[in-house]
């Protein structure tokens, strides 16, 4: 293992170069830059691998990216806890090598979450790499040091060894994402059950991928977690996982349930060490665009001992809703005229947009309404508090406002309602939106107080009641600055006017004092 040089930050964090040398082979990274399968491999791979970053070396390189992250979609975030690797892995025939093989992997070890477009950029330069060395590799280097930051609705032009690559950051076609995975030739195999699925992840179960290779654990993996898109996926996932990772006892020990994740693995040895997981998918090979393999049933688990098991869906879970015949008959006649991959996978993503958006819209709908009258607001009193929510509330009103207003499939809604709102997905997604609604109740606030005559009040006030009013004024600009609140630019500057306005009416030993203290 070589961790050859650090790289820009915004985009990467280094790029490391890794021979298959076991006695090098001492963190989790270097075994997940090689396959561990018995496909071979022969030729050039690429994967990705997603890992957490140690919480005793937590440094602060996900704040230079935090300007960009506050206005992208929830799902589009950098996860400060993960790191992403992307790998391009090549193993030819060498007989001059003491295994026979020429095995070496270089890997790019970002965070953010940009699957296709960092297999692009490998695409680019690990072929000249492998056959010029580090000289090629350090000028490419060079090039992405030059980069500039990602900045949302901004097209890019990045330059890489020749090549200008575009990368448009339109939130609608932002860089290609984790999202942008060949949805249907990943899902190809099992469309059949592609509703039991999103219902899985939406629910947060633990649910292992067990594929011949890394690349097809991994876009598979990256499928699921796309599938109930725009909601994020908030537990763990794995697109691809070793038995040498740190966390492998805790993943396979039968002492407690598998916690919420998703794995994608290539090593035989999972078909025994997680046959007690709840729900497996068993994928073959993934066809070329313009094949597609055979549709898979859903099986029972004890049917499943090796990794040489038939494709499959092993799992004794019974969806809540009913199967959608029609979009089944919509992918089925595009395998009949022969769509393109693309078309199909625009297909089924719409189908899964639309899904996800028809069970979370009675949710937002009834979030919303947790939110104080704005009326409410005082500026001489706290911002008020959300009203709690009250799950058995919510499921009332899904009788007039609920999924069947916006989707044709029939089912148990009100189960699959009460089953989400014990999952870590709304443990999240309720977090987040409690966080960004209690920040908008602080910018509303901070817009009444804007609107007040503060001069005048100081003037019925006490000296000490005035600095105290400095110094309450001072920390909520900071706070708005810290927390990024969804302040107009106006009201952060009528603010520091009347902060300023109140320090001048003061006696100037005050002054000083409060002019040096916080920002105005």
């Amino acid at each position: 293992m070589v961790c050859y040089r650090i790289v820009c930050f915004y985009w990467c964090v280094c790029v490391s170069i890794y021979s298959f040398c076991f006695l090098f082979q001492k963190t989790n990274i270097c075994y997940l830059s090689f396959p561990d399968s018995n496909s071979g491999c022969l030729g050039d791979t690429q994967f990705c691998f997603r890992f957490r970053q140690s919480s005793g070396r937590r440094v602060s390189l996900h704040c230079l990216l935090d300007h960009y992250d506050k206005d992208l979609p929830v799902y589009l975030k950098k996860d400060p806890a993960y790191f992403y690797g992307y790998v391009y892995f090549r193993q030819v025939r060498d007989k001059s090598l003491k295994r026979g093989y020429f095995q070496k992997s270089l890997v790019l070890i970002s965070k953010l979450p940009y699957i296709h477009f960092f297999h692009t950029v490998l695409k680019q330069i690990a072929p000249e790499y492998f056959e010029k060395s580090e000289p090629y590799l350090e000028a490419a280097c060079n090039d992405v040091d030059r980069w500039p930051a990602p900045v949302p609705g901004k097209t890019l032009h990045l330059p890489i060894m020749g090549v200008v690559m575009k990368a448009d950051t339109h939130i609608s076609v932002i860089l290609p994402t984790v999202h942008e995975v060949d949805l249907f030739r990943c899902f190809c195999p099992v469309f059949l059950h592609s509703q039991m699925l999103w219902e899985l992840v939406l629910l947060g179960e633990p649910l292992v991928v067990m594929a011949p290779s890394p690349s097809e654990s991994s876009e598979t993996v990256l499928a699921l977690v796309n599938c109930i898109s725009p909601l994020k996926y908030f537990s763990d996932f794995r697109p691809y996982f070793t038995i040498h990772d740190s966390e492998f006892k805790e993943y396979t020990t039968r002492t407690q349930a598998p916690p919420s994740v998703i794995l994608g693995v290539t090593n035989p040895f999972f078909a025994k060490t997680l046959q007690h997981w709840p729900h497996i998918i068993r994928i073959g090979d993934l066809k070329p665009a313009g094949e597609i393999p055979k549709q898979v049933k859903v099986k029972k688990l004890k049917n499943l001992k090796t990794l040489d098991s038939k494709p499959g869906v092993y799992t004794s879970y019974k969806p809540y809703l009913s199967r959608d015949e029609e979009i089944i008959k919509q992918l089925q006649k595009g395998v009949q005229q022969k769509r393109p991959s693309e078309a199909q996978s625009v297909i089924l993503r719409r189908y899964f947009l639309e899904l996800t958006q028809s069970f979370i819209i009675p949710l937002e709908r009834y979030v919303a309404s947790l939110m104080p009258l704005q009326k409410s607001i005082s500026p001489w009193k706290s911002p008020p508090q959300l009203r709690q929510f009250l799950p058995e509330e919510f499921m009332k009103t899904l009788e007039k406002t609920g999924p069947q207003l916006t989707s044709r499939i029939k089912g148990d809604w009100i189960g699959l309602y009460r089953h989400f709102l014990k999952s870590p997905n709304f443990d999240g997604w309720f977090k987040t939106r409690r966080k960004e609604m209690t920040q908008k109740l602080e910018a509303l606030h901070l817009e009444a107080l804007c609107e007040e005559d503060l001069l005048l009040w100081t003037q019925k006030h006490t000296e000490v009641e005035t600095v105290d009013l400095v110094l309450k004024l001072k920390n909520k600009l900071l706070q708005a600055d810290r927390e990024h609140l969804p302040v107009k630019p106006d009201t952060m500057e009528k603010l520091r006017t009347h902060i300023d306005a109140i320090i001048l009416a003061l006696p100037e030993d005050l002054q000083g004092i409060l002019l040096k203290t916080g920002m105005t």
